[in-house]
């Protein structure tokens, strides 16, 4: 059993399930969240309370954050009150998706007051956070990776991406764009088998039986879409926010990004018709309004 204190700030969807794995492996928590009622339930689970981010990373020598926009993430790392400003703090762990420029922005931040920054966003939902089954990107300098790695080990499969702040970021980004690529086009051909006569079951085990199979028709179309129940777990806005950073990226290291700008903007009007706290499979609602057909079991 872990004897060591660690802190987390930022315990809600994905950032909760991750540090009651944490409590489970017998780390000490410090804990830290916007949310009264988040950081209840892990006071229940055993963690601590504290007041500021700051008040966390005066704890703790390792900081965990798990946040859901690129703003948050700086303002909570280095702004008033933030985890620059704690007393403890040697190694901030970011678990967020921000992009490499902010990846970037936080490091050289964090680096001015002797902290060092462990890029490492996770992929794999709110299930793959519960379960310990997590893709987790990483990339920092080698001796501190040894020093989080019994950490992350905790949230699932771990994958080192070099020690360039940034990379691990790029790999998550390429990783969403794909995902939400792969519901885009899911539906558009869901669509069209359905209006034109298919049972939307029949066609989903097709596809997983063949060469078009992918993420959304194994797993997002029978769990949340088929049912009409739109409760993947994963936010619109929190999607078009990451392709929105992955075609941003393409398009700064002069990569084009045609069928990416095409994801962008179909997740560009979800997040308008449905609002950004909608859940992304609301993709397949969009495209069920421009066919005129269900795509249901």
């Amino acid at each position: 059993m872990a004897d060591q204190s660690v802190g987390f700030v930022g315990v809600g969807r994905m950032g909760g399930p991750m540090a009651s794995r944490l409590v489970d492996a017998g780390y000490s928590l410090s804990v830290y969240d916007t949310s009264r009622e988040a950081v209840s339930a892990m006071v229940a689970r055993g963690a601590k309370a504290a007041g500021s981010a700051a008040e966390v990373a005066s704890q703790t020598r390792i900081v965990l954050m798990s946040l859901p926009t690129p703003g948050i993430v700086q303002a909570v790392a280095l702004g008033d009150n933030g985890i620059a400003h704690g007393s403890s703090v040697k190694i901030v762990v970011d678990l967020s998706t921000t992009g490499p420029g902010m990846a970037n922005t936080v490091a050289a931040g964090l680096a001015n007051r002797g902290i060092t920054l462990v890029d490492s966003p996770v992929s794999g939902g709110m299930a793959g956070a519960k379960g310990g089954t997590l893709a987790v990107m990483v990339s920092c300098l080698k001796p501190v990776f040894a020093d989080v790695e019994p950490i992350l080990k905790n949230f699932g499969r771990i994958f080192y991406t070099g020690e360039k702040p940034g990379l691990a970021q790029t790999a998550k980004l390429a990783n969403n764009l794909l995902a939400a690529a792969a519901l885009v086009v899911s539906s558009e051909a869901l669509a069209m088998g359905v209006k034109a006569g298919l049972d939307p079951k029949v066609l989903i085990d097709i596809i997983n039986a063949g060469s078009g199979r992918n993420s959304a028709t194994q797993d997002k179309f029978p769990r949340s879409i088929l049912n009409g129940k739109f409760d993947f777990g994963f936010a619109t806005g929190l999607s078009y926010k990451d392709v929105r950073l992955c075609v941003d990226e393409a398009e700064s290291l002069g990569v084009p990004m045609v069928v990416g700008a095409a994801v962008r903007q179909m997740l560009a009007v979800t997040n308008a018709k449905y609002g950004a706290s909608s859940d992304f499979t609301c993709i397949a609602k969009v495209i069920e309004e421009w066919a005129g057909v269900e795509i249901r079991g």
